[in-house]
């Protein structure tokens, strides 16, 4: 009887794990909810990356990065594409980079190959 007991209190105890990982995974916030916590619209980051480039901006995104959550802007400047990444807690440029290829993500054979 002590075996069935011992059995039946670590099958209750692993459903109640799984269950609270299952909960934990369901309560999960949304990515893109996440830019309610921004310090600095969307607005902002993009006018910020449209004067440093000297350009339109195409697309932008807000993203997790090494640098903590940052607005990822795509620029056209001309002929040239900058990526202009936008801190958006402080609405500061952290880096530009000129693209090579417009790579849209998708994986199709007019992405560029690193």
């Amino acid at each position: 009887m002590k075996h069935y007991r011992t059995l039946s209190l670590l099958a209750a105890a692993m459903a109640l794990a799984a269950g609270t990982a299952v909960y934990a995974k369901d309560s999960k916030e949304n990515d893109a909810m996440a830019v309610m916590n921004a310090a600095i619209p969307l607005a902002q980051a993009v006018t910020t990356a449209e004067q440093h480039a000297q350009g339109k901006a195409s697309r932008a995104e807000y993203e997790d990065s090494k640098q903590g959550w940052v607005y990822d802007v795509e620029v056209v400047s001309g002929s040239k594409v900058f990526d202009v990444k936008v801190d958006a807690n402080k609405g500061t440029v952290l880096s530009s980079a000129e693209d090579d290829a417009d790579e849209d993500g998708d994986g199709d054979k007019n992405d560029k190959k690193d």
